[in-house]
């Protein structure tokens, strides 16, 4: 697909044909064709007398979160621009409400899925996709992605190969330094540092969910709601989202917030944007990119994978999407690995470890907590 001419022969040989064609996926509209529209595009005659008829490149469709295609210098239009530069195709985002759920609902009722890519998926929305469908939501790509070898092991998440990581962050406090030193799980509990730590809800909140996890890697399943427990009593904020918890620290309202350690990347390395490894830990949590099993262009999809891996493309969506990258060998400057900080010892579950788990872990917790 890159920078080739998309020909279809009619009455001719078939030597012009090249390119990713996929399999009749959008046009360049955004919309499914209904296969009964006649081309009115110029053809042109072929040296034995049959003729060609340019094909329109194809629309890779994505299926991502707001912040990848919104707010102040996001990656997603860097990515549209740069892909759409080198490739003959357009990159166009949707953004459902209801993420990943959607998809899920949508293949429970039978109906048409016309995106191509999901860019964003996590292993709790995997295991929910695989508790949920009988049938594969997302092709199995393991071993068909170039450049997907360079992926580093500890982020990969998925044992079937759908979800190809392209970046990671890492789960930590963000804390004044005025204010609090927070060095371990017990500090959070103690009584000098009551009612200064907002958390996300595990409910409704990726990171809420992960800082759930690193509680449950830390104190076990059967010690983490007792730990809780003392951060109630400890007058813990637990608020809905990561963007509610974070609006209400930078009011002020707190002098600790779960966040990622890349804080600093944004803020810099000011007193109230210092970044905390409790016990010299973080907990890792990789986002990946899959391809829908019924894609309207898997050709296409699969070069924009490709090209999400690449050294350079990999240290832009890094510093554009304030994570880490997903392979060792991306193009990073020093300042930002000055101020993105990796944790001692970064712990996570996999899928093997949460499958079963998952969803009782978080209802148990909200029962605790916000019931």
């Amino acid at each position: 697909m890159r920078r080739r001419t998309f020909v279809s022969v009619a009455g001719g040989s078939l030597a012009a044909l090249s390119g990713c064609l996929g399999n009749g996926g959008e046009n360049g509209n955004g919309n499914g064709g209904n296969g009964d529209s006649t081309d009115t595009r110029d053809a042109t005659e072929t040296e034995d007398g049959g003729t060609a008829t340019p094909v329109e490149d194809p629309t890779i469709t994505i299926a991502t979160y707001d912040s990848f295609v919104d707010g102040e210098d996001p990656v997603g239009p860097w990515l549209k621009s740069e892909f759409e530069a080198e490739y003959d195709a357009t990159v166009e985002f949707r953004t459902p409400s209801s993420g990943i759920n959607q998809y899920i609902q949508r293949a429970q009722q039978g109906a048409e899925i016309d995106v191509d890519l999901y860019v964003g998926l996590n292993v709790d929305e995997l295991i929910r996709i695989d508790e949920q469908l009988d049938s594969a939501l997302f092709d199995s790509l393991d071993g068909e992605i170039d450049g997907s070898d360079r992926v580093r092991d500890e982020l990969r998440f998925d044992p079937d190969g759908r979800a190809i990581p392209y970046d990671t962050g890492y789960i930590s406090l963000v804390y004044d330094e005025r204010e609090v030193t927070p060095k371990t799980f017990e500090d959070l509990t103690d009584s000098e540092n009551a009612g200064e730590l907002i958390v996300q809800n595990a409910q409704q909140s990726d990171p809420g969910v992960a800082f759930l996890l690193w509680t449950i890697h830390e104190f076990g399943a059967d010690g983490y709601l007792d730990y809780w427990s003392d951060l109630q009593d400890n007058d813990v904020r637990v608020l809905g989202s990561w963007d509610d918890a974070y609006n209400a620290y930078l009011n002020e309202e707190a002098s600790m917030v779960v966040s990622y350690s890349t804080d600093q990347v944004y803020y810099g390395d000011q007193p109230r944007h210092q970044v905390g490894f409790l016990n010299d830990q973080g907990y890792a949590q990789p986002e990946g990119m899959a391809r829908f099993a019924d894609a309207p262009n898997p050709d296409a999809a699969r070069e924009l994978m490709e090209f999400m891996l690449r050294p350079d493309v990999q240290g832009v969506i890094a510093q554009k999407n304030v994570q880490f990258p997903a392979v060792a060998d991306a193009d990073l400057d020093e300042e930002f690995d000055a101020v993105a900080h990796v944790p001692p010892e970064p712990v996570t579950f996999g899928y093997d470890e949460l499958a079963g788990n998952l969803d009782g872990w978080i209802e148990a917790w909200a029962r605790q907590i916000v019931g």
